[in-house]
């Protein structure tokens, strides 16, 4: 189990090395939905078997636990939403923390239930869960979502903030989505780990051939990092 630790330091150390070990995050050359070609690639899909769900769930629960969070329930956005959500909300429950939990389809069903919402009613103070926030573009429309329910979107929990500029109209803007969504739409933004933490790992790998990407990536930091 995922030992509880505070934000960042060790808790991330752990999560930047299960993610490598599991090959979740990857060094190489990537082109990003924005167009950029990174040194780094982080694939939440690929947390793709029983266990690593079960591990990746504890430092989600240690990282929400942790932060002091407050909510009444979690939403999981399609697609990738779906499984990170139903996954953290067993796993505070197991902890004795038992919440409702709600996801969306991509397209409304017209029959059975019908409708683009599953699972619970939304109500409350709702916590989003999702991998990482590119543009911010499943967020904005999970608000959207609850706030037709008539619940509040309360708080964004995600694996990994990039801390790099997003893109309007495919231009470069100053700020990141994370940002975006904490100072202009006013949610809290819990992350288990950072691009600063990634740093940190790889300048204590110096001496190994996984240190060696610390530079690639420090320079595409300094080219579209934000904040």
């Amino acid at each position: 189990m995922a030992e509880k630790m505070e934000e960042g330091g060790a808790l991330a150390q752990a999560f930047v090395q299960f993610a490598l070990e599991s090959g979740v995050l990857r060094f190489g050359e990537f082109k990003t939905k924005a167009g950029r070609i990174s040194p780094y690639f982080f694939n939440a899909g690929l947390f793709d078997d029983g266990a690593k769900l079960a591990r990746l769930a504890e430092f989600y629960a240690d990282r929400l636990i942790a932060s002091g969070l407050e909510f009444d329930m979690i939403f999981g956005p399609a697609y990738k939403g779906i499984p990170l959500g139903a996954t953290v909300a067993a796993e505070l429950a197991r902890r004795g923390r038992n919440v409702p939990f709600a996801y969306n389809r991509k397209e409304a069903k017209d029959h059975g239930e019908g409708g683009t919402l599953v699972g619970a009613p939304l109500k409350g103070r709702v916590l989003i869960v999702d991998d990482v926030m590119s543009a911010g573009t499943a967020v904005r429309e999970s608000i959207a979502a609850i706030r037709a329910a008539g619940a509040t979107p309360h708080a964004v929990a995600i694996a990994l903030d990039r801390q790099e500029k997003a893109t309007e109209n495919g231009v470069d803007v100053d700020h990141s989505a994370v940002q975006y969504v904490r100072n202009q739409l006013g949610l809290a933004v819990i992350s288990i780990a950072t691009l600063d933490d990634l740093l940190q790992y790889l300048s204590g790998r110096a001496d190994d051939a996984l240190g060696t990407h610390r530079q690639h990536v420090l320079a595409y930091r300094a080219r579209y990092g934000a904040g």
